[in-house]
């Protein structure tokens, strides 16, 4: 996670992340805490972080908690500090399927694009990209402007898989949490891991969504 608004986008792809039997490396940057605090109200704390990730992921994108149960899963989610370049994800010989980065900041695409490995998100994502694996970067910003494409278009040129947190309408979103989990399904698609978040098109006009 970096420090873009958008902390329910990451939380939807933790909870199908985690429903989905995968193992999870979460790195949450210093400007995400920030980010995360200010939307939600909780202190995402190194000392602290089991129990503050199982808050987070127990609400909705309306920040209600109780919303969701978090109760399995949990124990397949290692912890990286932001600040620790000597982690596991620091490495190459890691083992890692790929890696997310939900929600992407254009601070963190211009990062990882220019390779400055400034902290472990950044660190990782360059290793990730080196040894071929699946980088997906969700980037939440608006408008973008032209360094912040050019920056896009490398990390495509690298591999890298850009998806804009862009909800879509067609797929018979009623509450917000379903905008947020559109986004989060179509992250998830683009890293090949299965999810049910969103109504998939069927090739039916007039019952069945649209196609992305």
């Amino acid at each position: 996670m970096s420090g873009a608004s958008g902390t329910p986008y990451a939380a939807s792809v933790l909870r199908a992340l985690l429903a989905a039997g995968e193992s999870v490396d979460l790195v949450v940057s210093r400007a995400s805490r920030l980010t995360l605090l200010d939307e939600t109200g909780i202190s995402y704390r190194d000392a602290h972080w089991r129990d503050d990730l199982r808050e987070w992921l127990s609400r909705g994108a309306d920040g209600k908690p109780g919303a969701f149960d978090v109760a399995d899963g949990l124990d397949r989610v290692r912890h990286w500090s932001a600040g620790d370049l000597a982690a596991g994800p620091s490495s190459g010989s890691y083992p890692a399927k790929g890696m997310l980065i939900v929600p992407a900041s254009t601070a963190c695409v211009a990062g990882v694009a220019l390779g400055l490995s400034k902290d472990l998100l950044q660190r990782a994502a360059s290793v990730t990209l080196k040894e071929g694996r699946t980088l997906v970067v969700a980037v939440r910003e608006t408008p973008l402007d032209g360094r912040t494409l050019r920056h896009l278009v490398a990390l495509d040129d690298a591999g890298a898989a850009v998806v804009p947190a862009s909800p879509a309408f067609y797929a018979g979103a009623t509450h917000i949490q379903d905008l947020v989990d559109f986004v989060a399904g179509r992250v998830l698609d683009a890293a090949g891991v299965g999810h049910d978040l969103y109504r998939r098109w069927r090739g039916e006009l007039g019952g069945g969504a649209r196609p992305a």
